[in-house]
């Protein structure tokens, strides 16, 4: 019941908020408004402290996303540099659980791990999985595919292997290069599962 009365009124918030945007709204908001969106910014800083904390004592690990519905569900995706065990994912939700008042704030947490299907999204990520199989998407929504040789802070380089006809006579050769990448411009990159 208390779950579904703080969703009506996340919404109602969301709504005279998209209004003031509009200059239709009140030229005031109701005094809880401003209280519960108050309580939901305390939750959340409270909450990325924590996991902060957390990660400063496991340099291996880092957050890849947090996610707070407005139900109070909250999904933490972690990864780290030699993968991310059970462990690991109940070390952080005990060090979240632990710390926070389920009586100010009632939550449910789930913690896991960035998955094979997950997109790439940090330097980090990409590091970890040089000499794998990479299908990168650019922004211009053309696809790569290649292994990553190297991952720096800036861009990624792949190896592509590909097959053209010869220049000189008949048949194909194999034609193998290198491609730099900059993380600007790739707009999604996915592992390639290999069975």
């Amino acid at each position: 019941m208390e779950q579904e009365l703080l969703f009506v009124i996340i919404n109602l918030i969301i709504f005279a908020s998209d209004l003031r945007e509009n200059g239709k709204a009140f030229a005031r908001m109701p005094f809880f408004v401003n209280e519960i969106r108050r309580n939901i910014m305390d939750f959340k800083t409270e909450l990325s402290r924590l996991l902060n904390e957390f990660l400063k004592t496991r340099p291996d690990l880092f957050l890849v996303d947090l996610k707070i519905s407005a139900s109070s569900d909250v999904t933490v995706i972690l990864d780290g540099d030699q993968g991310v065990t059970l462990q690991d994912c109940l070390d952080v939700s005990r060090a979240v659980e632990f710390n926070m008042d389920r009586e100010i704030h009632d939550f449910s947490l789930q913690v896991m791990s960035a998955g094979l299907g997950e997109p790439l999204r940090f330097p980090r990520q990409f590091r970890k999985n040089i000499g794998r199989e990479l299908e990168v998407t650019l922004n211009d929504n053309s696809e790569v595919q290649g292994e990553l040789m190297t991952a720096d802070d800036e861009k990624i380089v792949l190896k592509r292997a590909y097959k053209r006809p010869k220049i000189v006579g008949k048949g194909k050769e194999t034609v193998i290069e290198e491609r730099e990448i900059p993380y600007a411009d790739i707009k999604k990159a996915l592992v390639v599962i290999k069975f």
